[in-house]
């Protein structure tokens, strides 16, 4: 009897999304988790800071202002925190047991926030990074790439955001400059990381950067493509 050929259930990634304040990365999130579970792939969708219980109290204390008088370097050791605990309690169990894992920020926002924009040391960065990773590097990160002054105009529509300012969120309430530098940090990251990360203009449609996010995880995964035949 002639064997059907049967394509290959497509290894496990780690996909992670960057960008500033009101870029859509939540959005994009949500879509590429409706995608691959058309396609039958189970894919976990995370946050950061957050992820886990552990995570999400360090993410709360943080958003909510409570450590801004600490400094950017007190900051970036409490991200590292959450991170080791997202990681090691669902990232790696995740890929380990074949889900795909698309988290909304990962350990790029801490270089951009706290190191190129916040000035903390490069050498305490990656020191944390090493140490909260534990060699977990996302396989695809797609930088969403947006003016700040349009970003902002659609968080000042969130009616969600909103209610996160009025709660003093640690990062929306800095001014226009700032964001401005927050953008170029994302952008060098980008540029420095080639073989990683994808810069995608996020002015566009939801629906054009949807498929745009598309195509380049079919051509850097070509088992997607053949999936989807």
């Amino acid at each position: 009897m002639q064997m059907l050929d049967v394509p290959a259930k497509p290894a496990a990634r780690f996909i992670t999304f960057e960008g500033g304040e009101g870029v859509g990365k939540s959005t994009q999130v949500k879509r590429l988790l409706v995608r691959l579970n058309r396609m039958d792939i189970e894919a976990v969708r995370t946050r950061e800071p957050g992820g886990t219980p552990k995570a999400e109290a360090v993410r709360a204390f943080i958003l909510q202002g409570r450590s801004e008088s600490w400094g950017a370097g007190a900051e970036a050791v409490l991200f590292a925190a959450a991170r080791y605990d997202h990681v090691s309690s669902l990232i790696a169990p995740s890929l380990s047991s074949g889900k795909w894992v698309i988290s909304d920020r990962f350990h790029d926002s801490t270089r951009a926030y706290q190191g190129l924009t916040g000035g903390v040391d490069d050498k305490l960065i990656r020191g944390l990074e090493t140490l909260a990773l534990d060699g977990h590097q996302p396989d695809i990160t797609f930088i969403l790439d947006m003016d700040p002054a349009v970003a902002f105009a659609r968080v000042n529509n969130r009616e969600i955001e909103k209610a996160l300012a009025e709660t003093g969120d640690r990062f929306e309430k800095e001014d226009l400059e700032w964001h401005r530098r927050l953008r170029e940090a994302f952008l060098a990251i980008g540029k420095a990381n080639p073989e990683r990360c994808v810069v995608l203009p996020a002015g566009q449609s939801e629906d054009a950067l949807e498929l745009e996010i598309w195509d380049t995880l079919c051509r850097r995964f070509p088992e997607l493509e053949a999936k989807a035949d």
